[in-house]
């Protein structure tokens, strides 16, 4: 209760201090981020955003209050003391995992309740910009390395770009399997493999990047003859 009426005093005095201009409207705090000044008729209420967001002066919605790599604070530094949780250093924001070796997972927090977000395969989460990223624009240290072959050997070919037929890099790639042609292999933002497959009757055309027909893949022309309802028994190609 003591604390309560010590916070209140000190809000009172802070907003007396502040003087509101003509107009009325709402205005940051010389010091603090997360606080501003709600003006009506002259007269000053202190605010505070709700904790991890900050106040944007410039935003001409109502609520003024956003993600802190979406705002300029300046010289407002000081921020409210945060109230965390596990996974949550403040109520509300986009934050790392807590384990630092653990760089493609992060947190949305709000209100206190964390959503665990993965990034797309091969990037990082940056803290400062609230999104994923490439891996060498951050520079983050100590990530651990993810593992990147399948239970068969595949690996997506390091310094290996394919591109497309207006010569543009193609952004998940798709490589033939060695000896199956019903199946391939897709990487992820070139790094992260799956192997997937086609439907049954279909087999994969490496020039088209597509499932197609049997008889317009060489080598794979007779691939369902033995049996058109069961999954093919492996056979190398020819």
């Amino acid at each position: 209760m003591k604390a309560f009426i010590v916070l209140a005093a000190v809000a009172a005095l802070a907003s007396a201090q502040f003087k509101c201009p003509n107009k009325d409207g709402q205005y940051e705090d010389e010091r603090q981020c997360d606080k501003y000044y709600q003006c009506v008729d002259g007269i000053a209420t202190t605010k505070l955003c709700p904790d991890g967001l900050v106040f944007d002066p410039t935003i001409r919605k109502i609520n003024k209050c956003d993600q802190p790599f979406n705002v300029d604070c300046g010289d407002r530094t000081e921020l409210q003391p945060p109230k965390s949780n596990n996974n949550c250093p403040r109520r509300n924001g986009f934050f790392a995992h807590p384990d630092p070796s653990v760089c493609n997972i992060f947190y949305n927090c709000i209100e206190g309740e964390a959503i665990e977000v993965k990034c797309t395969a091969g990037l990082h989460f940056d803290e400062y910009s609230g999104t994923c990223v490439w891996p060498d624009s951050i520079g983050r240290q100590g990530c651990a390395a993810q593992d990147k072959k399948l239970k068969d050997g595949f690996e997506c070919p390091k310094d290996h770009q394919l591109v497309d037929a207006q010569g543009q890099t193609v952004a998940h790639p798709k490589f033939p399997h060695p000896n199956d042609c019903q199946r391939f292999y897709v990487c992820l933002n070139g790094v992260e493999p799956r192997d997937l497959g086609c439907q049954v009757g279909e087999v994969y055309n490496e020039e088209t990047q597509k499932c197609d027909a049997p008889e317009n893949v060489r080598g794979c022309e007779d691939w369902y003859k033995d049996s058109e309802d069961a999954a093919p028994t492996p056979k190398a190609r020819s």
